[in-house]
Formats: C-alpha cells, sequence, structure tokens
C-alpha cells in the first residue's frame, strides 16, 4: 500500500515538473518561443465563454503588462440560445478581467440576432463579419461613407502624386479567432475566420506593393484525441513548432527574404498551474451559467485550457 503511495506520488510530481517545464512563462527556455510586443490585437470570438474555454493560455500570455499589448475582445454573439444573453454578457466581461483584459471597456459583445444569431445551424454572412470589423477597426472601407468620400477628395486635392494615404490601414495590429474548422466545428466559429479573411482580403484590394497592416493568427484545430489530453498535448505541438519554424527560416533564407519586422509566423502558448488555474476560475467562477456537467469535463482535460497553437495565415 505504501509502495503505491509513493509510486503515486512520484507520478504527479513528474506531472507537475513536466508542466512547469513545458509551460511557455514558466519555463527556462521561454525566452525561445515568440512573443507579440506592443500590439493592438483583437481576439474575435463567437460566444462568451469562448475566450476562456479556447483561448485562455493566448490570452493570459499577451496581456502580460511586460509585453506591452493592449488586448481587446470583440464578440459576436450574446449566446442567447438559450435566453441567457443578458448574464452571458457580463458573465464575458468578469472572465476577460480574470484572464488579463484592462478593464471592461475593452469587452465589446454584439446584439444582433438578425445577422449574428447563436446557433448550431447557422452560417454568419462572410461580407457580414467584415462590415463589422471595418466599422470598428477600419471605417472608410465602408462604401459610401461620408467620411471615407471627403477623406478622397481631400487626399486628391492635395497631391497628384501617390502618398501614403493609398496604403491600407487599421485600428489594429493582430485579429486572433478560429481556424476554418472551429475547434468543434461549429458553424459561428467557423464563420469568423472567413470573415476575417474576407475583411483583410477587401482591406488590400486594389493594395499591390503593400503589405497587410493587420496580422491574422488563427487557433489550430486538433484531432479527437489530442483535444482531450490537456497539458500532455505540450511537447507534440512544440515538436510541430519547431519543425514548422525550421522549414519557415530555411525557406525564407533560401530566398534571400528579411522581413525581419513581421510578426512571427506561429505562435505557441502552454499556461503554467498557475495560469491554468487562473483559467479554470475564469469559467466556474465567471462563466457560472454554462457550467453544466459536461464542461467540468473540457475545462479539466481540455487541451485548449493549456496549449494554443497559432498560425499566421497569408492574406
Amino acid at each position: 500500500m505504501s509502495s503505491s503511495l509513493i509510486s503515486l506520488g512520484v507520478a504527479i510530481a513528474a506531472v507537475f515538473l513536466f508542466w512547469t517545464m513545458s509551460s511557455t512563462s514558466s519555463s527556462p527556455f521561454a525566452r525561445n518561443f515568440p512573443r507579440l510586443y506592443n500590439q493592438r490585437i483583437c481576439l474575435l470570438i463567437a460566444h462568451p465563454d469562448d475566450e476562456a474555454m479556447f483561448f485562455a493560455p493566448t490570452v493570459l500570455a499577451l496581456t502580460k503588462p511586460e509585453l506591452g499589448n493592449h488586448l481587446k475582445i470583440l464578440c459576436l454573439s450574446t449566446g442567447d440560445a438559450d435566453g441567457l444573453g443578458h448574464i452571458r454578457k457580463k458573465e464575458l466581461q468578469q472572465s476577460a478581467l480574470q484572464l488579463g483584459l484592462r478593464n471592461e471597456s475593452d469587452v465589446y459583445v454584439v446584439d444582433d440576432p438578425a445577422r449574428f444569431p447563436d446557433s448550431m445551424s447557422t452560417i454568419w454572412s462572410d461580407s457580414d463579419v467584415s462590415d463589422l470589423l471595418a466599422s470598428a477597426f477600419a471605417p472608410d472601407l465602408l462604401a459610401g461613407t461620408a467620411a471615407g468620400a471627403a477623406r478622397k477628395r481631400d487626399s486628391k486635392s492635395k497631391s497628384h502624386a501617390k502618398t501614403n494615404d493609398d496604403s491600407p490601414s487599421a485600428t489594429i495590429d493582430v485579429i486572433l479567432t478560429f481556424d476554418q474548422r472551429g475547434i468543434s466545428n461549429h458553424p459561428n466559429h467557423r464563420s469568423l475566420y472567413h470573415g476575417a479573411l474576407y475583411f483583410l482580403r477587401t482591406l488590400m484590394k486594389d493594395k499591390s506593393g503593400y503589405s497587410c497592416p493587420v496580422s491574422l493568427y488563427t487557433l489550430h484545430t486538433t484531432s479527437l484525441l489530442r483535444k482531450y489530453i490537456g497539458v500532455l498535448d505540450a511537447p507534440i505541438t512544440m515538436a510541430r513548432g519547431a519543425v514548422s519554424s525550421l522549414v519557415s527560416s530555411f525557406s525564407k533564407g533560401k530566398a534571400g527574404s528579411g522581413s525581419g519586422g513581421e510578426n512571427p509566423s506561429r505562435l505557441l502558448f502552454v499556461s503554467s498551474v498557475n495560469e491554468w488555474m487562473t483559467a479554470q476560475s475564469a469559467m466556474v467562477k465567471a462563466h457560472k451559467s454554462q457550467m453544466v456537467w459536461f464542461r467540468w469535463g473540457w475545462i479539466t482535460f481540455g487541451r485548449y485550457m493549456a496549449v494554443n497553437d497559432l498560425q499566421r495565415e497569408n492574406i
């Protein structure tokens, strides 16, 4: 009996040691992981609780004061499928503060069920998502706005030559959202990926020769097995990320591309034990209305509560 307890204790200690060494914040190797610094970041989500159930490691990492980032959350529905939208909006604000956002005003929840219903069977329009992003971060993109037309007339009257006013611009530097499979294959999640791409491609239309001013990072969807092994997925993710980085570096070097100021092609965040417990708290204490029985399994064994792997999309 005593030997079994000793073996259990050693196993638990080994897991926590492995976890600490894997964390991208507490590991002695943390400085080798790519980061974002001094960026204006929008986390684009579909429902209140997406930020905690899927993006907690990313939010906890990027809101660290020493990085100088300003992260905001834009949620395109109140999550009112069960009539709890008014409650869930407040829960999102509470969760966001626990995860490191500066204040409640950095969370904006869209209440427009006609365009963005909380539904397992509805795909949101790419153009609707794009228009919303444009109105928030690039208002000149919206066709027919008086402000946009006035700026164009003013620009033409000042100079006939090409100026910096012709370059694409936005009030954010980075968008974070789901990839095309949406982690859980939820149609609302997948709509964000396509809508964000639509927005950035519209921003870059007729802007050849310029780089896109906004980087789009999408959260990688894994297999079902990896999705439920929690932090044990960290070495798999790290190995894949290392190989991808080497291939990317080799390709850039071979092509002679010196884009030193470009954001990294991948971001990897593995939460420490304390950060994982913070994410747990954001779900259990803030999103109380959503803590039905099956969510306990997700927040305990779900890989996305501890590990996030994001890829920068080509625009």
